[in-house]
């Protein structure tokens, strides 16, 4: 432990996250600051996110907002842009972005979240079902050379937080909340 920091009282730290949330960065900052208190990290999927929380299976998750927020801390973090994910053939495919007009004017176009699995959804696109629109990094995330992924200009951000049990907030906690806002 550097000698600066207080010792945090946790010999470990329980941080669920999301697909498409990419956490190293944090990870890494924590285990250069605090040597003695291990994170256990746990991949999980975004609808069990809070029941992890609320279950105290966890001590803190990255989730995507909305969330329901009674009873929970709810830190923001940083906002994802939309993308609208077209089969390779389309019109949209050569562009950089499309307004979000264009997008929403598409036939068959289902927002996320997708009522399975964002994969089988990509997949349907790529068979010429229809558009997607989802945050880029789960277009990144299930990334196939039969569709493309174009920025929607104008479409609203898919917020990312952290989230923990109000009356939970403990030392260790808030180190890792101050690390994840930088």
């Amino acid at each position: 432990m550097t000698d600066d920091l207080p010792p945090l009282g946790a010999a470990t730290l329980t941080v669920a996250f999301i697909p498409g949330v990419t956490i190293r960065k944090w990870t890494r900052i924590w285990d250069e600051r605090h040597p003695d208190t291990a994170l256990t990290i746990l991949p999980t999927e975004e609808a069990n996110a809070a029941v992890l929380i609320r279950g105290r299976e966890v001590d803190l998750a990255f989730v995507r907002l909305p969330v329901e927020r009674e009873g929970l801390s709810v830190i923001r973090l940083y906002g994802e842009v939309a993308v609208v994910v077209v089969p390779r053939d389309h019109e949209f495919a050569g562009l950089e972005s499309v307004s979000s007009d264009r997008v929403e004017s598409l036939e068959k176009l289902v927002r996320y979240p997708t009522p399975g699995p964002v994969k089988d959804a990509v997949a349907l696109v790529a068979a010429g079902v229809g558009a997607l629109a989802l945050p880029h990094s789960l277009a990144r995330l299930n990334a196939r050379k039969d569709v493309a992924a174009i920025l929607s200009d104008g479409a609203d951000e898919t917020d990312i937080a952290l989230v923990w049990p109000a009356e939970n907030t403990t030392p260790a906690i808030e180190e890792f909340v101050g690390i994840g806002r930088g």
